[in-house]
């Protein structure tokens, strides 16, 4: 090799070094360091859950997470007895992890801060205590389809926990522990942690005492009944805010993964779908035949046509011819001439058969959408879902006849409850909500929650005059069980057969609103297959009572 050769050899090698040393130096300096820093994550403390007023309905608790260190280990027969004793863990899943060569083993998380204190005690070389947090439910099974649960790593499962998840989680921390070349700990080079941040709290429209009430009462209809399901939902029409939903039965949010000892599953697959079952909200997750708390609806868009006035008077003879299908009224015998207010108290299915054959297909299908029932409610919670209707297309009089009363198709409890809202409200279809806002740790509000509203769905003169008709149901109608002395209350009742129709069950229900005059609550009750009395004004109504007589005085003096 010439001289000149080898000169540019080294000349390059010069070039070539400054340039690592100079340009790359801060780059190579972070690698260096990253070679002798091992990271463990710190979880951040999840945002707590409360209700207007206050209660916390989801926090946390100080939990521990352990974890070894192979290059770190000096004494592995210790290690593996004292984790084995403390953790209840078998000594042969203890030794498999403390052998593993890794940077870090995970051996248990969320055991309690007794339990890893005692660990920190042994002092044992190679063994680390990590503190961070659990979800913990100071209410057990109370609003447990609404609030949802979290995961092993902190995150929302289902429920505002999943829907409000990135507000809720934070962000998580880091340890950082300064070993040698060998992986072993620096000694007396203290550990660097970058703190974590706190999740938001999240403020939601719930009202523990009357969520905890009416919870109480769905356990005792449930009980007494011998019914499926019962649901609750009590909401503010006007706003959309929802201050109790309760799905009967529920769960334990503190052991959400625990399936009851009546269900028998013989696989994970088969104890997932039960569990999926268990979780699932009746509320916004199912959907169910209304019956003829439906009426509302068509009495909404023929009142707005001008085809009927509370006087408008029909005959009831126990049934109606539509097409070659004689349709029969829940009278036997009829309710004879009766006017539409009548018609109404008695929840005639001929009367709202009539008004739906006047409206017409066309003309019943715009309403049907200009109430928004073939949308969502866009509720805030995960799964809501659509309304099973019947095409348009498809329609033919007797299908227009059945869903004029409120059978042959199916919404949900929420978009009842809300389209029901909007037609006593002075017209105006409100988001059901659960969120109000979210609160930064030191108070502050980090942000409020708006939601959409469609104005006048209908006028305020056949709002008003639907309000007028419905308090005349529950004074002296087929919702008089519904009346709370001294109150003035509106509402209509249903009772609707599942299908297949020869099953023998039923679903009753009940929607109540208080003051009738200017509504400032509405209340779904939602009986599923009730043994006995099965009708609607026996069975729900009662509920909706029981519930008015205890949180009206209650909400009139907050």
């Amino acid at each position: 090799m010439s001289t000149a050769i080898l000169l540019l050899l080294i000349v390059g090698l010069i070039i070539r070094i400054t340039y690592f040393m100079v340009y790359q130096s801060e780059y190579y300096s972070k690698k260096a360091v990253e070679l002798h820093q091992r990271e463990r994550s710190i979880k951040a403390k999840r945002g707590r859950i409360l209700d207007r007023n206050g209660v916390v309905l989801a926090d946390n608790i100080t939990v521990c997470t352990v974890s070894v260190i192979h290059s770190q280990i000096k004494d592995p027969k210790t290690v593996i007895r004292v984790l084995s004793e403390e953790l209840q863990l078998s000594t042969e899943f203890i030794k498999k992890r403390v052998e593993k060569v890794s940077s870090i083993e995970k051996i248990k998380s969320n055991i309690s801060k007794q339990v890893g204190d005692r660990i920190r005690e042994y002092e044992l070389e190679g063994v680390k205590v990590d503190e961070d947090y659990k979800r913990y439910y100071p209410y057990g099974e109370l609003a447990s389809k609404v609030l949802g649960f979290t995961g092993g790593d902190n995150q929302g499962i289902i429920g505002l926990e999943v829907k409000y998840d990135e507000q809720l989680q934070g962000e998580p921390g880091v340890i950082l522990t300064f070993t040698d070349a060998k992986g072993v700990e620096i000694k007396n080079k203290e550990e660097e942690r970058k703190e974590p941040v706190a999740g938001n709290d999240l403020v939601t429209t719930l009202d523990y005492n009357i969520q905890s009430y009416a919870t109480q009462i769905a356990k005792q209809v449930m009980e007494t009944k011998q019914a499926t399901r019962v649901s609750i939902l009590v909401m503010d029409p006007g706003s959309g805010e929802i201050l109790t939903m309760v799905d009967v039965p529920e769960f334990d949010l503190n052991s959400p993964f625990q399936v009851p000892d009546s269900l028998v599953f013989t696989n994970e697959e088969e104890k997932q779908k039960l569990l999926n079952g268990i979780w699932r909200n009746g509320c916004i997750n199912d959907t169910y035949e209304p019956g003829s708390i439906f009426k509302i609806i068509t009495a909404a868009a023929a009142l707005e046509e001008g085809i009927v006035s509370p006087s408008h008077r029909f005959f009831c003879p126990g049934y109606i011819m539509v097409e070659d299908r004689r349709i029969r009224c829940h009278k036997y015998g009829g309710h004879g001439s009766v006017d539409f207010t009548e018609g109404i108290q008695g929840s005639c299915n001929p009367v709202f058969i009539s008004l739906g054959l006047q409206l017409g297909i066309d003309k019943y299908y715009e309403y049907f959408q200009k109430f928004k029932l073939t949308e969502k409610t866009g509720i805030d919670l995960p799964g809501e879902a659509g309304t099973i209707m019947h095409k348009k297309e498809n329609m033919g009089p007797v299908e227009l006849a059945t869903v004029a009363f409120g059978q042959s198709f199916q919404i949900t409890p929420i978009q009842m409850a809300a389209t029901a809202a909007a037609l006593i409200n002075g017209g105006n279809k409100v988001t059901p909500h659960l969120a109000l806002k979210s609160l930064q740790q030191e108070g502050q509000d980090a942000k409020n929650y708006a939601f959409a509203v469609t104005k006048q769905l209908v006028s305020e003169e056949t709002s008003a005059t639907l309000r007028q008709l419905l308090e005349k149901v529950v004074d002296g109608g087929t919702g008089s069980n519904g009346y709370v002395e001294g109150y003035r209350i509106g509402g209509k009742t249903a009772t609707s057969q599942t299908l297949p129709r020869n099953s023998g069950n039923y679903i009753a229900s009940f929607l109540g609103f208080w003051p009738a005059e200017n509504p400032k609550i509405l209340a779904l009750a939602i009986v599923h297959n009730p043994k006995g009395v099965y009708y609607g004004g026996q069975v729900a109504a009662p509920i909706v009572r029981q519930l008015f007589e205890n949180i009206l005085p209650y909400l009139e003096g907050m």
